[in-house]
């Protein structure tokens, strides 16, 4: 059974790293089998891809998502004044300028950044503060993601665009209700290939015994 909790799921190949168990901050939430690939160091994830996390704000990832290369999430504390003629942060730099430290407090955000389940990146995508991406959906190559993006979508390009969805909007309420990625993981490893190729119909199908697996357990 795959193991959740070992940081190389593939020893053959170390540039990919279960999230899970690499990060440290209890501001980033990483659900099982959740993946980042990266043949720099896959290990600097939260230093090198969630960038100016300096605020109470979460990054909140799902289970079963692929981050490839370079998938980056810019918190809040990326943020600068903008109501005045500089956006310079003078505070930060210290000396008698920290004496203003009010002026660079109490910046507006956009909250929590949250991803859902099974959600692919493509190589260099970026994620701006506050957006939700919702469950199934996928982020394309080099996309800066400034909104929200809803279940099932494609969205690419800068900022990025909804491209379409994979599934009509019957197709994804079904796949929301069935909600594999909660499954139980022997009950995934069961029902890979329908999880990976099959039909809408055969996922609920497959759905339906998990309760099943349970009693008989």
């Amino acid at each position: 059974m795959p193991d959740p909790t070992v940081l190389h799921p593939m020893p053959e190949h170390p540039r990919v790293v279960l999230l899970k168990p690499l990060v440290t901050s209890p501001l980033v939430d990483v659900g099982d089998f959740s993946y980042y690939d990266d043949p720099d160091d896959p290990t600097a994830f939260e230093s090198r891809n969630v960038l100016y996390h300096y605020g109470p704000e979460r990054l909140v990832i799902g289970r079963y998502c692929a981050l490839g290369t370079g998938t980056r999430f810019i918190m809040n504390g990326a943020n600068h004044r903008m109501d005045g003629p500089s956006t310079f942060p003078f505070p930060t730099m210290g000396g008698a300028w920290a004496e203003h430290f009010d002026l660079i407090t109490g910046l507006p955000g956009r909250g929590d950044t949250v991803v859902g389940n099974d959600v692919w990146f493509g190589h260099g995508a970026t994620v701006m503060p506050g957006v939700r991406i919702g469950h199934g959906a996928i982020v394309a190559a080099g996309a800066v993601v400034t909104r929200d993006v809803p279940d099932y979508g494609i969205v690419g390009g800068n900022p990025a665009g909804l491209l379409r969805t994979r599934y009509d909007a019957d197709d994804v309420a079904r796949l929301l209700a069935v909600a594999w990625w909660d499954w139980p993981v022997e009950h995934v490893t069961a029902h890979v290939r329908t999880i990976m190729s099959g039909t809408v119909a055969e996922l609920e199908a497959a759905a339906a015994q998990v309760g099943r697996a349970g009693e008989t357990a």
